[in-house]
């Protein structure tokens, strides 16, 4: 990317990383058609250029990707997007959906505080991350980030999302089923001091959460 490029970002107020993978990355053009699934925001086009990454596009894209809770931009990094846009290419997908992208740490901690499996060091916090859904081949767009070998992939089919960043080389599953059975053991094995049998999905943490609270709100009243 040329200083004129990374001026004009530095202006925008659009903090970009391009390391690693990224500068290896040949100067073609890439594309991404996106919708977040709060704010409504889409992207359609192209990010990247002969010339590296566009900054307009990327200036429009750390809007869609920021934190909705506290409607905060963070860093936009390119590894990232290239990631993304492989696993999409790799299945045929054009669009994707949206579900979580860059967090400040308040709103980390309030998604810990609320919810089981939030990481206190998640790579949603650097910019790094991105949780998707797709219209077909969620799980086929899972396996194929798991070979490609670029960071995290998390899988939760239940949710029908994909967890994708550009961390350290991991993955993890959280599956849904059983949802009233592990919510009855789970909350006897919190209130207990013992550790969960299984990590749970957003929907069960919710679920969990909520019952969490009405039991201390009975445990208050006596009841």
């Amino acid at each position: 990317m040329n200083f004129r490029r990374r001026d004009l970002l530095i202006a925008s107020g659009v903090l970009i990383s391009l390391a690693g993978r990224a500068m290896a990355q040949p100067s073609i053009g890439r594309r991404l058609k996106l919708k977040n699934a709060h704010t409504g925001d889409k992207f359609d086009g192209f990010y990247r250029d002969q010339a590296g990454p566009i900054p307009s596009a990327i200036a429009d894209l750390a809007v869609l990707l920021r934190d909705h809770h506290a409607n905060k931009i963070g860093p936009v990094h390119i590894e990232t997007l290239d990631f993304l846009a492989d696993v999409m290419d790799s299945v045929g997908q054009t669009d994707a959906v949206v579900l979580s992208a860059y967090r400040t740490p308040e709103t980390n901690a309030m998604l810990r505080a609320t919810m089981f499996g939030v990481a206190e060091k998640s790579q949603h916090l650097l910019g790094r991350a991105v949780d998707i859904s797709l219209d077909a081949r969620l799980d086929d767009a899972r396996t194929a980030a798991l070979q490609m070998k670029r960071g995290g992939v998390g899988w939760y089919p239940r949710s029908r999302f994909i967890h994708l960043d550009t961390g350290p080389v991991r993955s993890w599953e959280m599956d849904g089923s059983g949802l009233d059975t592990i919510l009855t053991g789970n909350i006897e094995r919190i209130l207990a001091g013992h550790p969960l049998h299984r990590p749970t999905t957003v929907k069960e943490r919710l679920a969990l959460h909520r019952a969490l609270a009405r039991h201390e709100f009975l445990t208050r009243r006596g009841q």
